[in-house]
């Protein structure tokens, strides 16, 4: 079964394109990063598969179907930068606005959603901050909170743009653990990423984007010096030396513990 796919998928912007032709068929079951360099239109290809931006050509599929038919089945966590943080609401309200989309019309949250958000705020160690205004918490906690949202809907694909981003170890190590359970679970998760050396190891495929779809596949065969020179350009030079200046400080401190 495919989960995701996309044909001929074309945004702009001002009548200028910031994506091209994008083919992608996602298998059900995966975890997938999206990566490119800045400007690469990752989140946009994210809001063009939600229907937050309009697409100007092509199609989206969600298991088969027309998106306007499957949104039901799709969860979704922005960029922390697009959220109102002082807007009051509790960690408990975000967590219930997963429980939203199955309610149906002229329903009102009861027992069976507080229970769904409870569970979905344990899964990510956010149910002890439940009564916490939403702008109160460090960085990590949000992005924790906006997740149990998404696990509150109890969706089937679930689109995420830069979860890792500002987020602490702990955090980082507990997103990839719940990624890693959505997939034991047959979800599919579809993730936009920034951090080449960790994408090696987190998702099964890889999406390389630049505007274009440069590759995708398998983690293992995509992963190569060729096609992320491809993706990057000059740019890939300048991160291998920052990720290799990260990797000698890690061990530097190892090495340095009594």
């Amino acid at each position: 079964m495919i989960a995701l796919e996309t044909h001929d998928l074309t945004v702009t912007y001002r009548k200028r394109p910031v994506l091209y032709g994008i083919d992608v068929a996602v298998p059900e079951g995966k975890l997938v990063g999206i990566v490119g360099p800045n400007g690469a239109g990752k989140s946009t290809l994210i809001k063009a598969i939600m229907g937050v931006e309009r697409p100007t050509g092509g199609w989206v599929k969600v298991f088969g179907k027309p998106l306007r038919e499957s949104l039901g089945r799709i969860g979704y966590v922005p960029q922390r930068e697009s959220i109102d943080w002082e807007f009051p609401v509790t960690v408990m309200d975000v967590a219930l606005m997963g429980t939203f989309g199955k309610l149906g019309p002229f329903r009102w949250v009861g027992p069976k959603q507080k229970r769904r958000a409870r569970e979905a705020l344990e899964r990510v160690g956010m149910l002890p901050y439940a009564r916490r205004q939403i702008g109160t918490l460090s960085g990590g906690q949000q992005q924790r909170v906006f997740l149990a949202r998404a696990l509150a809907q109890d969706s089937d694909l679930y689109l995420m743009d830069e979860p890792f981003a500002g987020v602490d170890a702990a955090t980082e190590s507990a997103i990839v653990e719940l990624l890693k359970d959505l997939r034991t679970r047959g979800k599919t998760v579809v993730v936009v990423h920034h951090d080449l050396q960790s994408a090696r190891n987190y998702f099964d495929m890889l999406l390389l984007l630049n505007m274009r779809v440069v590759a995708f596949g398998p983690t293992e065969e995509v992963f190569t010096t060729e096609l992320l020179q491809n993706t990057y350009g000059g740019r890939l030079t300048i991160l291998s030396e920052i990720a290799e200046k990260a990797a000698r400080e890690r061990v530097e401190k190892l090495h340095s513990k009594p």
